[in-house]
């Protein structure tokens, strides 16, 4: 099944794109996707990012599982002043 990712911030840099179509297998978790998208990008595989996820403009667990055309956002943490 495909879903559509979205990056924002410091994702979105260290990916190179803002927006990835992924396919993924029926019964896929929100945890499991970004596993995938870290070994298909590396520059996103280090760690110490505390990421919110939301699936289909609602926020979600991890575990959350996905389904066909699922829009899905990783929100990295926001900092400013």
């Amino acid at each position: 099944m495909k879903v559509r990712v979205k990056l924002f911030a410091i994702l979105r840099e260290r990916a190179g794109t803002n927006e990835i179509t992924k396919e993924i297998g029926e019964g896929s978790t929100v945890r499991e996707l970004w596993e995938v998208l870290r070994r298909d990008y590396p520059r996103l595989a280090p760690g110490g990012i505390r990421l919110l996820y939301a699936v289909n403009q609602n926020y979600v667990n991890p575990d959350y599982v996905l389904n066909e055309g699922d829009e899905v956002v990783f929100v990295p943490p926001v900092s400013g002043g």
